[in-house]
């Protein structure tokens, strides 16, 4: 069910929900926490499909909040709708467009619809604030869930991240990464227990989970990393691979398709596995899972992107053209046995 309220104010909204909970059995009982998404019209329904789909497996409170971007130029006006029942998942979605100086004020608008003594998530699926944790809606939130990815330069984001980082900050480029460090930690628990030597990480231009994986295992191997960029594919995006240099051999991981990786390791047969590239509900998903500080996303981006030396970048074309360019070593001539003369 969804009802259109026009024109309208917060205490309106709350008496809607109330009449909808007591007409209709919707109830917010069993709701475990608010989720408060702040995007811009466009964004909409994109945002609360991905909540929706999440909200089955941590059934919430959605709270959108959607701002117009005409500052005070255009008159007040606050538009809200809701969304029960089939059309909002296991959750109850409040969705609030608010235009010229209505928009001032976020934190007003989402105070009055908190659900009571339930921890608050704040997401921001595109652009992200200066400084989430201070922002308006940042500084009511347990936890803060932004996307790298979305902003206009991911990598310079990370380097942003990493000043202005307080925990319970949290990015999607980091979710992404689960699989890859499940699938790395599994190998790597395998005889021979043999110490990684280097490490390459290969991953799109624009992919900040690259940065972020070449981060994590220079942090736990206590090895250097080289990452190496590469131009955007339409089939394949973000990580490529990853290789990890050994004394018993180098072992692969590289995806070359979608969701299909190549696991390439010595004495051991070439095999696939799966490794498909996360949506936004199995990142909201894993995000709901836990309200307390990720500490080892903490340190990642603090100690990795902080202010020191960035870690070197070349690119493939670079790579490519130094193998290609390699002179080939000269083979010794092979000095002919004489042979023996018949009497």
């Amino acid at each position: 069910m969804i009802v259109d309220l026009p024109n309208t104010t917060i205490s309106k909204v709350s008496k809607s929900l109330v009449t909808i909970r007591e007409q209709g059995g919707a109830v917010a009982l069993g709701r475990v926490l608010t989720l408060i998404i702040a995007t811009d019209f466009k964004g909409i329904e994109r945002a609360i499909k991905a909540a929706n789909d999440a909200s089955r497996e941590h059934p919430c409170r959605i709270l959108v909040l959607a701002d117009d971007k005409g500052g005070s130029k255009k008159a007040a006006r606050l538009d809200a709708q809701i969304r029960v029942g089939g059309d909002a998942g296991a959750s109850e979605v409040i969705v609030l467009r608010a235009y010229g100086e209505a928009a001032s004020d976020p934190q007003g608008l989402v105070t009055g619809l908190l659900l009571p003594d339930a921890p608050v998530v704040a997401w921001w699926p595109d652009g992200a604030p200066e400084k989430a944790s201070v922002s308006p809606i940042g500084r009511i939130a347990t936890r803060r869930i932004t996307d790298a990815a979305s902003q206009a330069d991911p990598h310079a984001y990370l380097r942003h991240l990493a000043k202005t980082y307080a925990p319970g900050d949290s990015d999607f480029a980091w979710t992404r990464l689960t699989l890859w460090r499940a699938q790395l930690a599994a190998i790597l628990d395998q005889p021979p227990f043999d110490p990684v030597l280097a490490v390459e990480v290969t991953g799109a231009v624009d992919s900040p989970s690259t940065d972020l994986l070449a981060a994590w295992l220079e942090l736990k191997l206590k090895v250097k990393v080289k990452l190496i960029r590469t131009a955007r594919g339409k089939a394949v995006s973000g990580i490529r691979g990853v290789k990890l240099i050994r004394k018993s051999g180098d072992i692969e991981i590289v995806r070359n398709v979608p969701d299909v990786a190549t696991l390439i390791q010595p004495t051991q047969p070439t095999r696939e596995i799966t490794l498909p590239r996360r949506s936004l509900r199995d990142c909201l998903s894993e995000d709901l899972r836990r309200l307390d500080p990720d500490d080892l996303f903490g340190k990642v981006i603090t100690k990795s992107f902080g202010p020191k030396t960035p870690r070197p970048v070349i690119s493939e074309a670079a790579v490519t053209k130094k193998a290609s360019s390699a002179k080939p070593v000269a083979k010794k001539p092979v000095a002919k046995k004489p042979v023996a003369k018949k009497k």
